[in-house]
């Protein structure tokens, strides 16, 4: 569980000093051989209603010894948006 939450907590970091905008939080980590992969999200866009801020979910991967490898944005949504409903995939 220590590494979850020390990968977390670098993956937030990271993803801030990137992209020069404010994490909201981690949604997934997992590992896929012998790399992580971090998702979180990110706030793109503050909107009134905050229900319309946009989101960015971004993939953050990791070596094994937690050195990052490489980041893209992988979806856009609106934080009222539930479900699947997205604003944009990145390919």
């Amino acid at each position: 569980m220590a590494d979850f939450t020390e990968l977390g907590k670098k993956a937030l970091q990271m993803i801030a000093e990137l992209v020069n905008k404010e994490p909201l939080s981690v949604i997934s980590i997992t590992r896929d051989g012998d790399k992580w992969v971090v998702l979180t999200e990110v706030l793109e866009r503050k909107s009134v209603p905050d229900t319309q801020n946009i989101i960015g979910i971004y993939q953050l991967t990791f070596s094994k010894g937690k050195d990052l490898l490489g980041y893209r944005r992988t979806e856009l949504r609106r934080k009222g948006d539930m479900g699947e409903e997205t604003i944009a995939e990145v390919e």
